[in-house]
Order: structure tokens, then C-alpha cells, then sequence
């Protein structure tokens, strides 16, 4: 009995340990919208090259974010889905460099299907994720939006003076599911509710 006990609160303090460290990387992932959106809006309309480094910045920072996010899983979790995910996001990232050499709305269509593809990795490993951790209904459902935002982006894609600011909304929308996840996090650790 005192062993099935031992394990029990080891267990209970590594999801503890693992919601902290995601609740610290869904903060700064939302800060980096953020400021990722505000350099949108100001600079472009105006700075072609400011545009396309702001286009290709997008998916090579979810890279780094989703290297984060595995090094905050435990270590007996699995982490096939975030490994394919850094996968397609360094594809993506060279895709869009060269997409960009032929126009935006090339550019918008290879960032659409990163976005399906990628929200539906978000999609199935906050599902899988939340048999041990509360907070994830947030990212569940940024996941499932992320895929919706990627099919309405590729629509768009060839309309006319459609550019980098149309992503804007879809990086706005991301910030707020990573607050929203992060603070329902914070209320987990907060209360010790975190599932094990």
C-alpha cells in the first residue's frame, strides 16, 4: 500500500512539473503572436521584404516552440506526433521561402496545409494529452480551428491583394487559445487538480 502511494505522488508531481512547463511555453507562444501580428499590421503593407521574413518567421518559430513542448512532456510520454510535427514545419518553412519566389498566394497555399496538418497533430495530441492534464480543451479546440483556418486560407489564397495580414487573424485567434490554455493550467496547478 505505501508503494502504490509513493508512485502515485511521483507521478502526481511529474504532471505538475510537465502543466508548469506548458503553461510557461503556451505564455510565450502567445506572446510571440502577439508581436507577430502587431509587426504585421505595421510593416506588410509597406515592407515587401519585412512581409515575406514575417511569412517564413511563422512556421520556423512553431519548430522551436514544438521542441519545447516535447522537452515539457515526461519522459514516458509519447512524442511521435510532436517529432513529426517539427518535421513538417521545417518542410513548411522551405516551402514557403520557395513558394514566395513565385508569389503569395504559392506561399499562402503551402501555409494552409501546414495549418491543417499541423492543427490536426495539436488536435490529437491534446486529446491523448488530456488523460493526464487539465487545461487542454483550449488547445483541443485551437487545433480544430486551426484546420478550419487552413481550408478558408487556401480559398483565399488567389484573391486579389490578398497577403501575409490575411494570416494575421489566424495568429490572433492562436494567441488567445494558448492565454486561455495557459491560464487554465495555472487555476490546475493552483487548485493540485492536475489528472494523473
Amino acid at each position: 500500500m505505501k508503494s502504490s502511494n509513493t508512485s502515485t505522488t511521483a507521478f502526481s508531481g511529474e504532471a505538475i512539473e510537465t502543466a508548469k512547463s506548458l503553461r510557461t511555453l503556451y505564455f510565450t507562444r502567445a506572446a510571440f503572436s502577439v508581436i507577430w501580428v502587431l509587426l504585421v499590421i505595421t510593416l506588410a503593407n509597406k515592407n515587401a521584404s519585412a512581409a515575406m521574413i514575417l511569412f517564413i518567421i511563422y512556421p520556423a518559430w512553431d519548430v522551436i516552440a514544438t521542441f519545447f513542448d516535447i522537452k515539457s512532456n515526461p519522459p514516458s510520454a509519447n512524442k511521435t506526433p510532436q517529432y513529426v510535427n517539427v518535421a513538417i514545419g521545417v518542410i513548411t518553412t522551405i516551402a514557403v521561402y520557395i513558394a514566395l519566389q513565385k508569389g503569395i498566394a504559392e506561399a499562402l497555399i503551402v501555409f494552409s496545409a501546414w495549418a491543417i496538418l499541423t492543427g490536426l497533430i495539436q488536435l490529437i495530441t491534446c486529446l491523448h494529452r488530456r488523460k493526464k492534464l487539465e487545461g487542454q480543451w483550449p488547445m483541443i479546440i485551437s487545433g480544430g480551428q486551426s484546420m478550419l483556418a487552413g481550408v478558408s486560407i487556401f480559398l483565399k489564397a488567389h484573391t486579389p491583394d490578398t497577403g501575409v495580414t490575411t494570416l494575421a487573424g489566424y495568429a490572433a485567434f492562436g494567441a488567445f487559445y494558448f492565454l486561455l490554455a495557459a491560464f487554465r493550467l495555472s487555476r490546475s496547478i493552483k487548485n493540485d487538480t492536475v489528472n494523473v
